[in-house]
């Protein structure tokens, strides 16, 4: 069984700086998923906000795959909680064209942690009960989201950023605490949006105050002689403690790349890059650069 887990917002929408090419077609991600199967790929990774993503999946037979969906931020003239979340959910099954799936997880942390966030999650272990869901889990941008969230309540499953540049995770102390805790972890911005795989002259000119870092990391995976996605995924996938390696691809053509490598034996012997500068290593900032 394969630690990769395949993302799917590409499946939906344009995502990621480093992406030209179009939504991909139903043939191609047809195509995509029979490979994935044969490659022992069993997690797919998607949201409601993910545009069309959940109802191209839908058009497929995912018999092999366990199916992770998000549950948008809660709107603010929502009254009857629990109506709405299960409305949400059953909406989710009926475009993935699935009975039931296996984890939902919250996009937004903060709708658990305020006055709401009881009922968010009563309903969502009612789903639970019913077995329309295995798993209740979240997605989070920091680390210290963990820190109100996981006392409060029973969580199954923690999505979160984790790659090169970013091991906040790690160096809080808190991927080791979750793994104790034997709550799944499952990484995403394995790429950073497509930046960490982009050549040197083609990283737009607003992250230049990084330059001697993407510099280093150009060395390094020059020395190595190993792509830029071979180097991130073996990153990730080192780590015992995770559980999924989320990735997502631009293409069909990039897809069977991931597949010719050999992630039967984990390594990771890459220099220390890591930043804790948020102006880069979180995308939702970047704006403001």
């Amino acid at each position: 069984m394969s630690k990769l887990a395949l993302g799917t917002v590409q499946f939906g929408m344009k995502y990621g700086i480093a992406n030209h090419s179009n939504i991909f077609s139903q043939s191609e991600i047809k195509e995509i998923l029979k490979l994935a199967a044969l490659q022992n790929i069993n997690t797919i990774d998607t949201a409601i906000a993910y545009g069309s993503s959940e109802k191209n999946l839908g058009k497929e037979k995912l018999d092999p795959f366990n199916i992770i969906t998000k549950l948008q931020s809660l709107p603010d003239d929502k009254r009857n909680i629990s109506l709405w979340v299960e409305k949400e959910i059953n909406s989710s099954l009926k475009r993935l064209n699935q009975k039931k799936v296996y984890g939902v997880l919250l996009h937004n942390t903060k709708d658990l942690c305020g006055i709401h966030g009881s009922a968010i999650y009563d309903a969502l272990l009612k789903l639970k009960e019913k077995n329309l869901i295995s798993k209740i889990g979240i997605s989070i941008y920091s680390p210290d989201e963990l820190d109100e969230v996981i006392p409060k309540f029973k969580i199954d499953i923690v999505q979160s950023p984790f790659n090169v540049f970013d091991t906040r995770l790690q160096d809080s102390g808190w991927m080791k605490e979750l793994y104790d805790m034997n709550i799944e972890i499952h990484t995403r911005s394995t790429f950073l949006q497509g930046l960490l795989l982009m050549d040197e002259e083609k990283i737009p000119s607003k992250f230049s105050k990084w330059k001697s870092l993407f510099n280093s990391w150009n060395v390094e995976i020059a020395n190595k002689n190993i792509t830029k996605m071979e180097a991130c995924l073996q990153f990730s996938c080192s780590f015992k403690e995770i559980d999924k390696v989320i990735f997502g691809v631009d293409n069909l053509k990039q897809f069977k790349e991931v597949m010719d490598y050999n992630f039967l034996n984990y390594s990771y012997n890459l220099n220390n890059f890591s930043s804790t500068d948020e102006s880069l290593i979180n995308p939702s900032k970047w704006d403001t650069l």
